[in-house]
């Protein structure tokens, strides 16, 4: 792989963690396709902020919790890497997102099978269905969260998904191995976006809380995990694989 010639497909890109990511691989030196499940004005907008440092970018529409038009998403997705003269992805952020709080004796069988389709058979379905169009050499970054590592009342259902994708994970570092295909998760911790609507960024109790049991005395910011997000997807990482990566400033330490 070469700097020149690197793309990387971000799900859920239009905003938050992806769209930190997208701008910061970009200024990286990759190419970037997004996927967004409704928001389109800002997917356009990443599109355009990415071409303004001299990349290419492409939107493209998907819901990664149906699974039925990964397929087709996967024809549409080759079609426009040839329109740019590219036969394959060099990355592979899985990082659409969304959160589920709600105490164990109040979860419904509804969300739960929400989160099911969001959180795992999502990335697991999508990623079989990309692995052709995926370089040999390549990199996968899975998105996790501190959930899975420490318990927080009330996220009992969306923990246990990301435990699931770190298992999913360290699996695709061993299948994918000998195609030189690195697998690895990032772990955020607390950040500051709409999230869960914005209940880090916005409201102050829970703000204090985060700040109160993080190493580096407050919450994270999206530009805190874009620069990780970099460093995993890097042609120069190749020996970090199968790894669960931390980036919470010191959360439960």
């Amino acid at each position: 792989m070469t700097t020149s010639s690197r793309v990387v497909l971000i799900t859920g890109g239009s905003r938050g963690l992806g769209r930190n990511a997208a701008l910061a691989l970009a200024g990286d030196g990759a190419d970037i396709v997004i996927t967004y499940r409704s928001q389109a004005d800002a997917a356009a907008e990443v599109v355009q902020q990415v071409q303004a440092l001299g990349r290419r970018a492409l939107a493209l529409p998907l819901d990664v919790a149906d699974s039925s038009a990964f397929p087709a998403f996967a024809t549409q997705l080759r079609d426009a890497l040839q329109q740019w003269g590219v036969s394959g992805l060099q990355g592979l952020l899985n990082n659409a997102d969304e959160g589920l709080y709600a105490p164990i004796a109040e979860t419904t069988e509804a969300q739960f099978d929400h989160a099911v389709a969001v959180h795992l058979k999502g990335p697991y379905f999508l990623t079989q269905a990309l692995l052709p169009l995926i370089a040999d050499g390549g990199r996968i970054l899975n998105v996790s969260s501190g959930l899975a590592r420490f318990s927080l009342p009330g996220s009992s259902a969306y923990a246990m998904m990301k435990g699931g994708i770190e298992v999913f994970t360290r699996y695709l570092a061993k299948e994918l191995g000998a195609r030189g295909i690195t697998a690895n998760t990032l772990a955020p911790g607390a950040i500051e976006t709409d999230f869960g609507g914005g209940r880090v960024r916005d409201d102050a109790q829970m703000n204090a809380m985060v700040s109160s049991i993080t190493a580096l005395g407050r919450p994270g910011l999206p530009d805190d995990i874009g620069p990780v997000v970099v460093a995993l997807l890097s042609p120069s990482t190749g020996w970090v694989n199968a790894q669960r990566v931390e980036a919470s400033g010191g959360m439960f330490v």
